[in-house]
């Protein structure tokens, strides 16, 4: 998407003048600008009805038209393609809005992409709506991200490998080629204002258009060898109708701007008016309506877009349940992306075929909770595996207001159409570019899945820990209604109405308050004595607050402890030195902050506990290991880390070492705590800034990954991500005793006696 420097047309040479000319829509090139100019009032009072009459000119073949026809509007050609068909109502021009016209006429648009229609209509779209329906509109760089390993890379190789031919038959197959281009069907089912389709059709008329120049090399004018691709070849479906029209018209101009290139390139003029062909794009909700009734599956080479972000608490009623419906979920609630709607339903649409599916999706349907209720049926039930994957990257969109967001691009292909090598793009930075490598199977989790038994295999959440650990509880849930929570100043306006109250307030901390030291603290009234709550008003102010909100409430747990107010819903009350990990974490940190606690600060729900942990524990899941699978097999809460108890800690494959290598780590993970201790007035969220992390801190850590990597192999690690394919390995191998079902004990009845 680019503009003249000036917005006005440059200066052209002799022979460019005159392919622009005769290139452009209408010829001559200034037609409809000199009507506008000579034929109007400088007032613009005619202006409008002059061009209602011109549209429906536009919309009439010339043998249908008027006899008695104005001159100046008979020589403008039949264009068709229903542009000019429906009659809009015509605003009253004025002076200024002529000149706005004319100006408009005057600036220099070859340069102009019709993809920018996208953005356009997003930056006018109100935000709650697109929010609402997911409306965002992907950056031209981040299209081709999309289509060029999906089918550009490959179009692109065998046309190199035809151009460099000198036998005989490079002519036949070159028009071989053609014809391949022209047999190509491209549906995007969440299509917006087309621009996946747009740039799809300019990438697949530049090959062919190079492929023509090819056949003419010596400049030999030959009509039969002109552009076959068309509009025609391209499909989708987008919710709302305007965009969907937009969407024609765009592709019509990218028709028209590679009729012009290849005018250009030959020297010659091809018109494409009257327009014999169009695109399909129909208004409605794809996910109610049959993708086969706007592209037979049969016809289909490739699905292909961007479709709507939008998770599950986000979502809307319809759409938690239309996802419910095509997920097939039964009575389970799920937690799917409204993305992940297109996975399901173009999985059962290319079933049978020889199509491929590419989209651009949240990162999130490749890790945590999602990947287990996504891609066992798409990869499994359905028979694809994934032939091209994008890992985690910062999206951009081509407007204002633009989401904010990490997503993937995930190709796929029938495992029987698989190429023998899957193409894998890593980013260093998620702004950054993309390294690309090779690898023989991809896994849902985007990592190689070579050294899997079952390349398919997820990680599931468990209440069981993969081997035995301590375990890990949520913290503390008072169901208070504000009444029992204080932050300071509620603390100590408390203390001042009540001082007698200071024995039952307790510090108490959340995520935010255990990583940037905010102090909260939280009545415990559990042992307090009936008449010393008597004797506190305040108090017992608020314990019937909480007795009545209780019973108030839908929620049967919460009607259930509403005649003991003094007791929580979870009360976790450590009795001695307790472990803390914050269920949030920024994703800038490269380690979550994970310390130590002690009575009597009572955790929040928001972090996690482990009452009985070890030294050595405190150093695992303090390491690069696991900060590794926590990045990759934990979902995430925006873009943040997500700790899991289900999904992160208890599945985690806890290393086989002896006490003695044990003891070592846990060494090592003490000298990682004496490194923070020198920093008593830094908080975890300084001590674990990636800019202000101090020297000796970031060495003990080192220290400590390097040693807790050599308890899995003695080959270092490269990267996360090898760290990661090598943990899933392990988890593969170690999960299979808590798959195995019970064997079951039969016992014989004892006789009865008498």
């Amino acid at each position: 998407m680019g503009t003249a420097e000036s917005g006005k047309r440059p200066k052209a040479s002799p022979f460019s003048q005159i392919v622009n000319e005769s290139g452009y829509i209408f010829a001559p090139r200034d037609i409809f600008s000199d009507f506008i100019r000579d034929r109007t009032r400088e007032d613009g009072s005619d202006l409008g009805p002059l061009l209602w009459q011109l549209f429906e000119v536009l919309d009439t073949a010339e043998p249908d038209r008027q006899a008695a026809l104005d001159e100046d509007l008979k020589q403008f050609p039949y264009v068709n393609g229903d542009l000019f068909k429906e009659r809009l109502g015509m605003p009253a021009f004025n002076a200024q809005m002529r000149k706005l016209l004319l100006d408009a006429c005057d600036f220099y648009w070859e340069a102009i992409s019709p993809a920018i229609f996208g953005s356009l209509f997003q930056s006018v779209m109100d935000k709650k709506k697109r929010r609402a329906i997911g409306a965002h509109y992907t950056t031209e760089q981040n299209i081709m991200k999309v289509i060029q390993p999906l089918f550009l890379d490959d179009l692109k190789a065998e046309f190199d490998r035809i151009r460099i031919r000198k036998d005989n038959g490079r002519a036949n197959a070159l028009r071989t080629f053609q014809e391949k281009l022209r047999t190509i069907r491209c549906f995007d089912p969440a299509c917006g204002c087309g621009n996946f389709l747009v740039l799809a059709y300019r990438e697949l008329r530049t090959l062919e258009n190079a492929a023509i120049v090819e056949l003419n090399a010596n400049r030999q004018f030959n009509v039969a060898d002109l552009s076959k691709v068309d509009v025609d070849q391209f499909f989708g479906i987008e919710l709302e109708e305007f965009p969907a029209r937009i969407a024609e018209v765009a592709l019509w101009m990218m028709d028209h701007i590679m009729n012009v290139r290849l005018s250009d390139a030959l020297g010659g003029y091809f018109p494409r008016i009257p327009l014999k062909a169009a695109p399909k794009i129909v208004p409605g909700d794809a996910l109610e309506l049959s993708w086969s009734d706007v592209l037979k599956p049969s016809e289909c080479t490739y699905v292909l877009g961007n479709p709507p972000f939008s998770g599950a608490k986000t979502q809307s009623a319809h759409q938690r349940a239309q996802i419910h419906r095509i997920a097939n979920l039964g009575r389970k609630k799920g937690t799917l992306d409204f993305v992940t709607a297109w996975f399901f339903k173009a999985a059962e649409y290319i079933q049978n075929t020889d199509a491929d599916i590419g989209f651009v999706a949240t990162n999130s349907i490749t890790q945590g909770d999602q990947v287990a209720q996504l891609w066992p049926t798409v990869l499994g039930q359905k028979g694809l595996c994934i032939s091209f994957a994008h890992r985690t990257f910062a999206w951009g969109s081509e407007a204002r207001g633009k989401a904010n967001v990490h997503v993937v691009i995930i190709g796929l292909t029938r495992k029987s159409n698989a190429p023998d090598k899957k193409r894998l793009f890593d980013y260093e930075h998620l702004k950054g570019n993309p390294i690309e490598t090779s690898v023989k199977i991809l896994s849902p989790y985007l990592f190689d899945a070579s050294g899997l038994a079952d390349p398919e295999t997820v990680v599931t959440g468990t209440t069981r820990p993969l081997s035995p650990r301590p375990k890990m509880v949520s913290g503390t849930q008072p169901v208070d209604f504000e009444q029992y929570v204080m932050d300071d100043a509620q603390h100590a306006a408390l203390l001042k109405l009540e001082p007698g109250a200071a024995p039952f307030i307790k510090p108490y901390i959340g995520s935010d308050g255990f990583i940037n030291g905010e102090k909260s603290w939280v009545l415990a009234l559990q042992s307090a004595q009936p008449n010393q709550l008597r004797a506190l008003p305040e108090i017992k102010r608020r314990m019937d607050v909480v007795k009545a909100r209780r019973t108030a409430s839908d929620r049967t747990q919460t009607k259930k402890i509403a005649d003991t107010p003094a007791v929580y819903n979870v009360t976790v009350i450590p009795k001695a030195d307790f472990l803390v990990v914050p269920k949030v974490s920024s994703e800038r940190r490269e380690y979550v902050p994970i310390a130590y606690l002690q009575p009597p600060t009572i955790p929040s729900d928001l972090v996690f506990v482990i009452l009985q942990a070890n030294p050595y524990l405190f150093a695992l899941i303090t390491s690069r290991m696991h900060m590794s699978w926590l990045r990759d097999i934990g979902g995430r809460l925006k873009s943040d880390y997500r700790y899991s108890i289900a999904l992160v800690y208890n599945p985690f494959p806890w290393p086989d070492t002896d006490d003695e290598t044990r003891a070592n780590v846990a060494k090592l993970g003490a000298k990682v705590l004496a490194e923070r201790a020198k920093f008593a007035t830094s908080t975890l969220g300084d001590l674990y800034d990636t800019t202000t992390m101090p020297p000796e801190l970031r060495k003990a850590h080192r220290d400590l990954d390097l040693t807790v990597d050599r308890l899995y192999r003695k080959d270092p690690f490269a990267n996360d991500r090898e760290r990661v394919e090598f943990l899933l390995a392990l988890y593969e191998k170690q999960k299979t005793p808590l798959m195995a079902p019970k064997a079951k004990i039969t016992r014989k009845r004892s006789r009865a006696t008498v």
